[in-house]
């Protein structure tokens, strides 16, 4: 029996996530366990709405999850990943600058700053091996 999903099953979402730089390190932080994908790492960020711009979705995001201000700056890398369950992930990485701080996890997860050579030593999701693998090279 084929297990693939029906046309209609299958979903697509646009997603914007930051790369925040600070003092040499990358700053990713931890899904909730309760999330899909829950426990794995990530980079900031999440989904544009409908008729909203990449760079607003990341200001509304990070102030959401981090409960600071940022600043977005130039797009460093997309990509697109689909996933066997039917779902199709559009990410744009931008680079982005904190503007305050201190970080508030308003979700109760974890963060971390990494150097870019460590980033691969974490688990993600498949979405952003392409993104971690050009950080950790340094491109």
């Amino acid at each position: 029996m084929d297990s693939a999903p029906s046309p209609a099953a299958a979903r697509s979402i646009q997603v914007a996530a930051a790369i925040i730089r600070q003092d040499g390190r990358i700053l990713i932080v931890q899904r909730p366990e309760t999330a899909e994908m829950g426990g794995l790492w990530e980079f900031p960020g999440g989904k544009i709405e409908p008729g909203e711009t990449p760079q607003a979705a990341l200001v509304r995001e990070i102030a959401e999850e981090l409960g600071v201000p940022v600043v977005v700056d130039d797009l460093y890398h997309t990509t697109r990943h689909s996933y066997p369950r039917g779902l199709t992930v559009h990410l744009r990485f931008y680079e982005c600058r904190l503007l305050g701080g201190p970080l508030q996890l308003l979700w109760g997860q974890d963060y971390r700053w990494v150097a870019p050579a460590d980033l691969p030593t974490y688990a993600y999701p498949a979405a952003d091996q392409e993104v971690v693998a050009r950080l950790a090279a340094g491109v």
